[in-house]
């Protein structure tokens, strides 16, 4: 079965830096688009970024453009996220998800992924 297992969540302080890494398997990663998202506790899930099957396609929410950078791995069956000049406020559970149906434009909602990993826990200290 396809799993997604994401790991490097931590404690920092704020203007930090930090990447969590996504390891997936049970699927033919190079063609599946990825995304990352976050969530805080009794909020919406929200979009960070999303990657190209390739890698060549990046996209990010406003907020977080020029501080996180997503990369990935397609030898490894990896997907990554570098979070620079961290916040409190970017304290979220850090998801990844994985969408095999190809699409033209960039997918920023929950229901464009068809699988998700758990998550790992980032928190930023003022």
């Amino acid at each position: 079965q396809v799993q997604l297992v994401e790991s490097g969540g931590g404690l920092v302080q704020a203007g930090d830096s930090l990447r969590v890494s996504c390891a997936a398997s049970g699927l033919s990663f190079s063609d599946y688009t990825m995304g990352w998202f976050r969530q805080a506790p009794g909020k919406e899930r929200e979009f960070v970024a999303t990657i190209s099957r390739g890698g060549s396609n990046t996209y990010y929410a406003d907020s977080m453009k020029g501080r996180f950078t997503i990369s990935r791995d397609n030898a490894k069956n990896t997907v990554y996220l570098q979070m620079n000049s961290l916040k409190p406020e970017d304290t979220d559970i850090y998801c990844c998800a994985a969408r095999g149906a190809f699409s033209a434009s960039f997918k920023t909602e929950i229901h464009d992924y068809e699988y998700w990993g758990q998550g790992t826990q980032v928190t930023v200290s003022s």
